[in-house]
């Protein structure tokens, strides 16, 4: 992936100069972070280390070839204490964006997302989760793609072909919020012939009208999501991630109507093993003003389903979501947001606070807080509940 990305920014910067001399602008800046993790209890597994210090770095360096043509370069960089597969670098964007009347492209490393639940992003799949960076599923490694989108009064079509496959990060042996068995995830099984190699596309049509926000998504390539095989390596017993091919086909949908937000995310996937669906729909309330103050505060409820149960694998198959958004309207943008996953199965439940607040003009603080207990012992929140943690990051910009 190294050698391909240094092959692909060479070309892009030789492509970049081929184009129409203009004055060129080159924008850039820095996001430097310092991260405290505190554990609230000891590791539930031989060789996993407490609380520890991490640091990371994210420049960002925009060029303006063009009026329509500008180069984009987003390296990432973290330093972990402990666990040396956190300790790990990535180029989460190397791209030329161009613009031609109603006609975008994007030809590189870059990022895409999509989605409208809170608790889970079942129509999310270009790009491949950094599991390493935080368990919720947001943070994502940079996708090689050609992504084309054609821009209509009635709606966005993006059509992307994916020429190589990121693998997910996992947490190493020393790591916390791992399963059990430690990870393998120098030998991953792919059902594609070409591995990495092998080519995926998806296709997506958007509409936005104001009140209403509509995607229609086809996916066809190789799983994001690995499932995992115990092998013996070594003498010991390992996880090895599986990557299957499937097709999946979503919907995401957001319909705004007074202070009401409503969501649904629905896919449908067919692969060797399984032809299943799953969903996650629920609402948002807003109240402005709250409490008579300039307080905006917000009420969350989603209820998540995976019609393979238990079987699935799936932490959120049959799961109530319940939290709340708050917004203090002030200078230093202070912002909450905290719920809890109940599973309605068992008695497991997931339960995270995210809190973040500017310091001065350059800096922000940053509060997060996990929470796990799983309610059977094949209850995949089972393996967490030992790793109860509380994250204090502040990001410093340039």
């Amino acid at each position: 992936m190294h050698t391909q990305a240094i092959a692909l920014g060479t070309a892009l910067v030789g492509l970049s100069f081929m184009a129409e001399a203009q004055a060129p602008k080159l924008k850039r800046s820095l996001e430097l972070s310092v991260e405290a993790r505190g554990f609230l209890h000891d590791g539930q597994f031989p060789r996993q280390k407490g609380s520890g210090l991490s640091v990371s770095a994210e420049p960002e360096f925009d060029y303006a070839v063009r009026e329509h043509a500008t180069l984009r370069f987003v390296p990432f960089a973290r330093w972990d204490q402990h666990d040396d597969e956190r300790t790990h670098a990535d180029i989460r964007e190397l791209s030329l964006r161009l613009r031609h009347r109603n006609l975008d492209a994007v030809v590189g490393v870059s990022r895409v997302f999509w989605g409208v639940i809170e608790s889970v992003h079942l129509v999310d799949i270009v790009n491949q989760t950094d599991l390493v960076e935080n368990p919720d599923g947001e943070e994502k490694l940079g996708q090689p793609m050609l992504n084309l989108m054609w821009s209509t009064p009635y709606g966005n079509l993006s059509g992307f072909v994916l020429p190589y496959f990121r693998e997910r990060t996992l947490p190493g042996s020393k790591g916390r919020l791992r399963a059990g068995l430690p990870y393998d995830d120098g030998d991953a099984i792919y059902e594609a012939d070409a591995e990495q190699e092998h080519v995926d596309a998806a296709l997506r049509y958007a509409l936005s009208t104001g009140a209403i926000d509509l995607g229609l998504s086809h996916f066809k390539g190789t799983a994001r999501e690995p499932r995992f095989v115990v092998r013996n390596m070594a003498s010991r017993a390992v996880l090895t991630p599986v990557y299957d091919l499937i097709d999946r086909t979503g919907i995401d949908l957001n319909v705004v109507s007074g202070a009401w937000l409503w969501k649904l995310e629905a896919v449908h996937q067919t692969d060797r093993a399984d032809d299943y669906s799953a969903a996650a729909a629920g609402f948002e309330y807003t109240y402005s003003g709250a409490f008579g103050s300039a307080w905006d505060a917000g009420v969350l409820l989603e209820l998540l389903w995976d019609e393979r149960g238990e079987e699935g694998g799936s932490a959120f198959q049959d799961d109530l979501f319940l939290g709340t958004r708050w917004s203090g309207n002030d200078v230093e943008g202070t912002e909450l947001l905290a719920g809890v996953a109940f599973d309605l199965d068992h008695s497991g439940y997931f339960a995270t606070v995210e809190a973040n607040r500017r310091v001065g003009a350059v800096g922000k603080l940053v509060l997060e807080a996990r929470f796990f207990a799983g309610g059977a012992t094949d209850d995949p929140l089972t393996a967490f509940e030992r790793d109860d943690y509380v994250q204090l990051e502040y990001t410093h910009f340039w």
